[in-house]
Order: C-alpha cells, then sequence, then structure tokens
C-alpha cells in the first residue's frame, strides 16, 4: 500500500511551526530539510517515516494541541519574535506552550482579542476568507458618523488595494456618535483604519471584540486564558474541524 504522504506546509503547520505561509517562506528560505535534505516548495513528506528539520532542528512529532485567548494591550507586536525588539504577545504568556504561534494579527495600535494555537489547521481556517469567519470590533472615532455615513460604509468605499466593505456596522449607544461596532469578513491590513480615514473619521481607539463564535467577554487586558470546552467545540465547528 502507498505511503500516506502530505504536503510539508501543512506537515509544519499542523506542529506548530508557523502557518502555511510562513511555512512556504522557511521553506524557500532553504531552512527546511527532509531526511538530511533541502527541500522545495511542494514537497510533500510521510508522517509517519520522513525527519523533518528546521534550522537543524528537528520537528517533534507531536505536542498537546493548545488554543489561548489573549486580551492584547496597545504597543504589542502580533509575532513571535520582532527584529527591532519590539514587545510582542508571546510576553504576554505567563509560561511557554510549545509550537504556540498568533493566529493572525492585530496591528500594535489596536487592542482586544487575539487566538494564539498550536494547531496549524486551525490557524490557517480562522485566517482564510474561504471558511468565512467574521471578526467584530468596537471603534471610536475622532467624529460622529451620521446615517449617510454608515451607508457609505456599507455601500462600500475604494481604497488603495481595491473596494472593501464591512459585513456589519452598528452603534452600540444611541449617544454616542463617535462609536460604532463594525463586523469585517476579510482582513486586509489596517483596513477599518483606512475606511474610516476615507470617511474623514480617524480611528482613535480599536478593539476587537469578537472572533467567530468567541467573544472577549471580561477578560482583563494583557491576560490570557485557555478556552473553555464549549468555545473550542465552537470554534472548531465554525471552520468545519473536530474539536480535539
Amino acid at each position: 500500500m502507498a505511503a500516506t504522504r502530505e504536503r510539508l506546509n501543512r506537515y509544519l503547520a499542523r506542529r506548530g511551526v508557523a502557518s502555511r505561509r510562513g511555512s512556504d517562506s522557511l521553506i524557500d528560505a532553504g531552512r527546511v530539510t527532509v531526511n538530511g535534505t533541502q527541500v522545495a516548495l511542494g514537497a510533500t513528506v510521510d508522517p509517519q517515516r520522513d525527519r523533518v528539520s528546521v534550522d537543524g532542528r528537528p520537528v517533534a512529532g507531536g505536542h498537546r494541541l493548545e488554543t489561548l485567548m489573549l486580551n492584547k494591550p496597545a504597543g504589542v507586536v502580533t509575532t513571535v519574535r520582532d527584529p527591532h525588539r519590539r514587545p510582542t504577545v508571546m510576553g504576554l504568556l505567563p509560561e511557554p506552550v510549545p509550537g504556540l504561534v498568533p493566529v493572525g494579527r492585530l496591528d500594535a495600535d489596536s487592542r482586544g482579542l487575539l487566538l494564539l494555537s498550536s494547531d496549524g489547521d486551525l490557524a490557517h481556517r480562522l485566517t482564510h476568507p474561504r471558511y468565512g469567519v467574521t471578526k467584530r470590533y468596537r471603534v471610536v472615532l475622532g467624529r460622529g458618523l451620521s446615517d449617510a455615513d454608515v451607508e457609505r460604509l456599507l455601500q462600500g468605499v475604494e481604497l488603495e488595494d481595491g473596494l472593501a466593505r464591512p459585513l456589519g456596522v452598528r452603534r452600540p449607544s444611541v449617544e454616542r456618535a463617535d462609536l460604532i461596532e463594525v463586523t469585517m469578513g476579510e482582513g486586509r491590513k489596517r483596513e477599518i483604519r483606512r475606511l474610516c480615514a476615507a470617511l474623514g473619521a480617524p480611528v482613535l481607539d480599536l478593539v476587537r471584540i469578537g472572533l467567530g463564535p468567541l467573544k472577549l467577554g471580561h477578560l482583563a487586558e494583557g491576560r490570557v486564558r485557555l478556552l473553555t470546552p464549549n468555545e473550542l467545540e465552537a470554534l472548531y465547528t465554525a471552520v468545519g474541524m473536530t474539536a480535539p
């Protein structure tokens, strides 16, 4: 019977080395070997037989899958390491977790809900537009929005990288026209900030308050916690997977 093979980038992502895109970058840079031989993009491996190493270090055959929720403060970058030595989200963890990486990104000057996971497949699906995982944000603006402004946002605004349109915009308080909640279905760089700037309403504060079925709730800023079993089940179900 032929061996069951798996694309190398998926293999690395499943073991929490990096996202699939990040794994492709590692492979393209020549940092990944299979059975001692440098490989190219598109390579496949037999998970049961092949020896995979990154920078000369063997990739562990497996580890316990963990997914954590972090309330990210402003001024902290969403990366494992930062060449400019800025504080990273990994520095907020009470202790290291093997294979744990940030899921997607949250701008350095933005706050709120960020997931970190050692399940590469889950991370890939949560960030890929194909799976339709929405993100919800509470936004404080430099000026109040009129009904016409909100309608313009919902119809879409042409940005330098194409038309951008939120899935939903609501005002949580009738007394504050400068406070809105925005639901997005994609994650282009600084998209909400650019959308609002195009209306002449600069963003003063942006907090992610929801991701798919998850809510930030009362988790204190800078703190991290494990997801509950019910949250894990709902999260995996949202992307068509079975929770471990």
